[in-house]
């Protein structure tokens, strides 16, 4: 056995059966085994910013790692973006790198480069391995680091000859450490908190906790309180939709955000950070909470947020409570596109379990309101700001879901440009995907940050964030990657469009010209 193929049995005895792949040269003796050992299934993504994106969105879902193949340093650097935003999202991912064989690296040739150093920012565990021996110990350590609470990315580089030598060795799986478990002080003392602060207590919830049984637990203890629920900013996953807490998040625009905290003294965080300005802005404070706030920390990160919520609603005795009906559901509205237009589209049309991918960016920011009387969904967003994440998301979650979930994917035009590739991968694995495409043909979310950071805007700089002249047509760029397409102008087609493409199988793309 060579190292290449102990790393896949590796990888499938420790729950690992789905690879998102772009292989080169160094990888072959990989992707040989892949071929000859049942079990794995493979993904091909035509970019690596598109591979580490499908790992990222189908961790959200499943819940478990998918290994990605990436071709050396270069390789693992046309990924990092989405890396980073899986690492936001707090997303378990096992990174396969290839690397020249250890005794050609010393030669520096073409695709020699500092792989270790580009995979640190973005991993929480990184090694190189150069002997065969070696491979399987290593990759079950690498899924094991990838399964701790919350989720990490583990990066394994793999130089050429460790994966073709003789001498590979199978390691079983690893214990995976269980999310720390909540502490009875610190439930007591936040307890004491909501008990005697009621109103003036916001309880921030994130990561885990925004599963659907957590945050019925968070609506038990406000309603409990009088303590109010959000969740942050940015999110991996949020469970959404009729019979659920009607959750907002901690706005986008600092003034807006500053508004909404203005009036709670104390700040419970579950899974959650302080909520942070998304960029610095002349004389405007980094932080959206009152100076004078308190926070509290009930879980960390790596906590257990179930638990932890299900602790603190036994001590305050927290009741089952109702949640309210968030009213009918809307009928698809007609008329020129606008953003409550499209979200009362989505609302109306999206099927029961449906997820929705969002990268709207600053179009969809008042999605939320207008779609909690839609049935039960999840919503993925983008949780780093890398933009480019949207389209391999959706196809990864599409992926993690098991095929049975229609995905729809609200997608501003000049994110998707980042990643369109996402497509074509769509297309061979005949994903339940639907791509909405927002065209408004500018950049429009930094149009506004020029007015936020107080520049002033000139003919040169208007036109670096203006996507015409060309303009993009999306109906032909997804016939060309094998995604049937149409155009939509009004609302009226746009819900014609998105009633046909949930009622079939397969990948669809709507250019919504806004």
């Amino acid at each position: 056995m060579n190292g290449a193929q102990s790393l896949v049995h590796t990888l499938l005895k420790s729950g690992v059966d789905t690879c998102f792949a772009n292989p080169g040269t160094s990888e072959m003796h990989f992707v040989a085994a892949l071929d000859t050992i049942p079990g794995m299934r493979c993904v091909l993504g035509l970019q690596e910013n598109v591979v580490t994106g499908m790992a990222d969105g189908y961790f959200r879902l499943s819940g478990k790692p998918a290994c990605t193949l990436l071709h050396c340093g270069p390789g693992l650097a046309n990924g990092l973006g989405n890396l980073h935003n899986a690492r936001r999202a707090r997303s378990g991912i096992v990174n396969i790198v290839g690397d020249q064989a250890t005794y050609h690296r010393p030669h520096d040739a073409q695709l020699t480069a500092d792989t270790e150093g580009w995979a640190r920012p973005v991993s929480a565990w990184v090694r190189t391995t150069a002997r065969s021996a070696d491979v399987g110990r290593d990759a079950a350590v690498a899924v094991q680091e990838a399964r701790a609470a919350p989720g990490g990315i583990a990066t394994l580089i793999l130089p050429s000859d460790a994966s073709w030598d003789e001498g590979g060795e199978v390691a079983e799986a690893l214990p995976v450490p269980a999310a720390v478990a909540p502490d009875p002080a610190t439930v007591g003392k936040v307890a004491k908190v909501l008990r005697e602060k009621g109103g003036s207590v916001l309880i921030l919830l994130g990561g885990p906790a925004l599963r659907a049984e957590n945050t019925a637990l968070a609506w038990r203890i406000a309603q409990a309180t009088g303590a109010k629920l959000l969740a942050e900013g940015s999110n991996a996953r949020i469970a959404r939709g009729r019979g659920r807490p009607q959750l907002e998040r901690v706005p986008y625009v600092g003034e807006v955000a500053r508004k909404a905290l203005a009036d709670y003294e104390h700040i419970v965080l579950v899974n959650a950070k302080p909520p942070v300005s998304f960029f610095a802005y002349p004389g405007k404070p980094s932080f959206h909470n009152r100076e004078d706030a308190v926070f509290h920390v009930l879980t960390r990160l790596e906590g257990d947020a179930g638990a932890a919520l299900a602790a603190l609603a036994d001590e305050l005795g927290a009741p089952e409570a109702a949640i309210p009906d968030p009213g009918p559901r809307p009928d698809a509205p007609r008329g020129a596109p606008s953003p409550e237009g499209v979200a009362n589209v989505v609302a109306a049309l999206m099927p029961e379990g449906a997820i929705i991918s969002d990268e709207s960016v600053s179009y969809g920011r008042g999605f939320f309101p207008l779609t909690h009387v839609a049935p039960p969904h999840d919503w993925l967003q983008l949780t780093g700001g890398a933009i480019g994440d949207g389209m391999p998301v959706a196809t990864g979650a599409a992926i993690g879901a098991g095929g049975g979930r229609r995905t729809i994917s609200l997608q501003a035009d000049g994110s998707a440009m980042y990643s369109l590739q996402s497509l074509w991968t769509q297309a061979r694995e005949k994903l339940p995907v639907t791509t909405i495409i927002l065209s408004n043909r500018k950049y429009q979310i930094l149009i506004g940050e020029y007015a936020g950071v107080g520049a002033n805007p000139g003919p040169t700089a208007m036109n670096m964030l203006d996507l015409g002249n060309p303009d993009l047509n999306w109906v032909k760029i997804a016939e060309g990657m094998g995604v049937e397409a149409a155009r939509a102008t009004t609302l009226e087609t746009l819900a014609d469009l998105l009633a046909q493409s949930v009622s079939r199988p397969g990948p669809f793309l709507i250019e919504l010209v806004i």
